[in-house]
């Protein structure tokens, strides 16, 4: 009796370390590269400023934190679009129309 309970309790345990082994990489897969917002995230967290900050004063200084990095995407956009030879070229309601179409695409 003593023999069947230890063959039970070592397929047992042998069984569960082989599902312990399929299911081991699936948590170990490696971690994804941090989206575009969660970098500006980490870029604001990073600052000293913020460290000291608590509460809605913290929360104030992230929002205008955030709000920059979208400025500065907008102004490099403008530049880009600004410099495009083909901007340069165009007067009035054309101008417009190509700044329109070259401020709207996502990649800046």
């Amino acid at each position: 009796m003593k023999k069947l309970l230890s063959l039970i309790a070592l397929g047992a345990a042998l069984s569960f370390n082989a599902m312990a082994q399929t299911t081991a990489p699936a948590a170990a897969a490696p971690a994804k590269a941090p989206t575009a917002q969660q970098g500006k995230m980490a870029t604001c967290n990073a600052d000293p400023k913020a460290k000291e900050l608590k509460g809605d004063e913290r929360k104030a200084f992230m929002k205008e934190c955030l709000s920059a990095s979208k400025q500065e995407k907008q102004q490099t956009k403008m530049k880009t679009c600004n410099a495009d030879p083909k901007a340069k070229e165009l007067k009035g309601d054309a101008r417009k129309a190509f700044m329109k179409e070259c401020l709207s695409n996502k990649a800046a």
